[in-house]
């Protein structure tokens, strides 16, 4: 670690502070909507991280692993529960037999649509309030 060559200020400390204030806020709206919406935020979050990987309509469980900073073995029984609760299936590869692809079923598209549907608002609502804070670390 790089010595600094000044000390944060207290207006940096409460920019720290807002930011991830406004960031704990939005993470609480978005578990407490998918709640409301019968499914956990970890299933919610799987659906997401499917259906919003680029390029493509599915996604491996190791990539899911990596959107979700999880290890792969909880991935796997996440990507269970999503398959008990009829919001996601299991496919093998047709490319690469040993690869396992993650789809979206039509009633996780459904709840994923009226969730993402929710968080834009959200988003819209905290528009100016939540940006990300800009610390001097070096010297100008």
């Amino acid at each position: 670690m790089s010595p600094r060559s000044h000390e944060l200020s207290k207006s940096d400390f409460e920019t720290l502070s807002n930011f991830r204030y406004q960031m704990r806020r939005f993470e609480h709206f978005s578990e407490s909507a998918a709640r409301a919406a019968g499914i956990t935020p970890l299933q919610y979050l799987l659906m997401l991280h499917v259906k919003g990987f680029p390029g493509r309509e599915w996604a491996s469980i190791g990539e899911l692993a990596e959107r979700l900073q999880s290890q792969q073995h909880g991935v796997v029984a996440l990507v269970s529960r999503c398959e008990a609760a009829g919001l996601v299936e299991r496919r093998v590869s047709t490319v690469d037999k040993r690869q396992v692809e993650v789809h979206l079923l039509p009633h996780g598209e459904a709840l994923l649509v009226k969730l993402a549907d929710l968080h834009r608002a959200e988003l819209q609502s905290l528009e100016g309030k939540f940006t990300v804070p800009v610390i001097d670390w070096e010297t100008p």
